[in-house]
């Protein structure tokens, strides 16, 4: 298996580079920027191993790039749960905060693996039964907060309002929004979803306005934008609070005026669409910021939505999770699984700040990684909220690396210093804390 791990921290970046020399099955690469991967990344890479918090291009911003064409694992000295949540929507199945046990790292290393074997000798099939599990969505389980919920939707769904759905990552709103448009007057016309967050900024306008043939240097043909591929229907559009500033004015005269103009055309188009937006932002903070343009937001939000979390749904937990389960035995044509009453615990007792999306991820990697009955080490869910310690291998790996180099630099401190890419003082600080004596 071969692992890519993007580090800036040349101590932590050399102190994984030593303990995984001894793993023999993996061939592991160090990069020590997202830049410095992106140009060496290739077909040839299983798993990014990355940090969050590094100069020039963030964590998150690098997981964006990969497109999820890689397993991912994250590792970072600042977490916070925003950055763990948006991991999570990105594809990250672990996320470990420093300073962490590398043993742990190495599990998670190998059920990657494992996936991934698991992926190469197993396609997904589509079957009768998993045609007829799908048919339970888009609510295969049901609380009174979701019934609530529902009941207050079907009232705004069949009007021509629009609506912003608000709500933690992971919630559904997405499953919301086609849940209004399949009870409106629209439902025989089209849904058209557009995701502002998974598309780069300079794309963006062409996406949703279209473009004539000519208007730039690769615009061989005319394309249609998305809001004329939903005339008479609904366009979705998700993590609307992601959508650049200069643009915001674009949609909010193409929505007062229900027309657009391609781009490089000099001709309106009109269209006939119902709006629906979703975000799990704070609108009004990013106004206040002036990161977001008031008028829209009160054009968007003629009916605010909130969506609550799951963990305020959580008789939605072991049905949602029942359901996930089945329809991946019937995918991969795997044998009959149950959860243990102890799995259906931890399952209820996990606090779900990744939602929805987290849960069906949590329990498809179950499924496949498994025995006949799920047990809570096969959720994994310890490692996801397990806590720092404050003297762990990494320090201990530190520290073997600090004398090995001390010795290599015949305990020349000034050579040492330079060559770890940290100045004088900071190694003295170190070798003190360590206990390690220069001779």
């Amino acid at each position: 298996m071969k692992i890519a791990i993007v580090e800036d921290d040349i101590n932590m970046r050399k102190s994984l580079e030593l303990f995984f020399a001894e793993q023999k099955d993996l061939e592991v690469i160090t990069f020590r920027s997202p830049r410095d991967a992106l140009n060496s990344l290739d077909s040839s890479f299983d798993l990014v191993i990355t940090d969050l918090n590094m100069p020039h291009m963030n964590g998150l911003d690098f997981l964006k790039e990969l497109g999820g064409k890689y397993e991912m694992i994250v590792i970072t000295g600042n977490a916070t749960l925003n950055a763990a949540i948006d991991s999570i929507r990105l594809g990250v199945k672990d996320f470990f905060q420093k300073p962490f046990e590398p043993e742990l790292l190495l599990e998670a290393i190998h059920r990657s693996k494992k996936i991934l074997e698991f992926q190469r000798t197993h396609a997904k099939t589509t079957s009768t039964k998993t045609t007829q599990i799908n048919q339970k969505s888009p609510f295969v389980a049901t609380s009174p907060t979701l019934e609530s919920l529902k009941s207050q939707v079907l009232k705004v769904a069949p009007t021509d309002s629009s609506v912003l759905l608000m709500g933690e990552s992971g919630v559904g709103k997405e499953v919301f929004a086609r849940f209004i448009h399949e009870n409106s007057s629209r439902a025989k016309q089209a849904f058209v979803a557009i995701n502002m967050a998974a598309i780069p900024e300079h794309l963006l306008e062409s996406e949703l306005f279209g473009y004539e043939k000519g208007a730039f240097t690769d615009a061989l043909a005319m394309k249609q934008g998305l809001f004329e591929l939903a005339d008479g229907g609904t366009l979705f559009l998700d993590e609307i609070g992601e959508m650049p500033l200069l643009l915001q004015a674009k949609l909010l005269r193409a929505i007062q005026e229900k027309e657009a103009t391609r781009l490089g055309g000099s001709k309106p188009i009109s269209f006939d669409v119902r709006i629906i937006s979703a975000t799990n932002a704070n609108l009004e903070e990013q106004i206040a910021q002036k990161r977001f343009r008031e008028d829209l937001y009160y054009r968007l939000q003629t009916i605010p939505v909130r969506i609550p979390p799951l963990r305020e749904r959580t008789e939605e937990i072991l049905p949602i999770a029942k359901w996930k389960l089945e329809l991946v035995i019937a995918q991969y044509s795997l044998e009959s699984k149950t959860f243990s009453q102890e799995a259906q615990d931890a399952l209820l007792g996990y606090e779900w700040h990744g939602n929805i999306r987290e849960l069906l991820s949590v329990v498809e990697r179950a499924a496949i990684l498994s025995d006949k009955q799920i047990v809570p080490k096969d959720l994994f869910l310890e490692s996801r909220q397990s806590k720092a310690k404050p003297k762990d291998k990494i320090e201990e790996l530190e520290k073997q690396l600090l004398a090995e180099v001390l010795n290599e630099c015949g305990n020349d401190t000034k050579k040492a210093s330079k060559l770890l890419g940290m100045n004088e003082e900071i190694l003295f600080h170190k070798l003190a804390k360590y206990d390690i004596s220069v001779k």
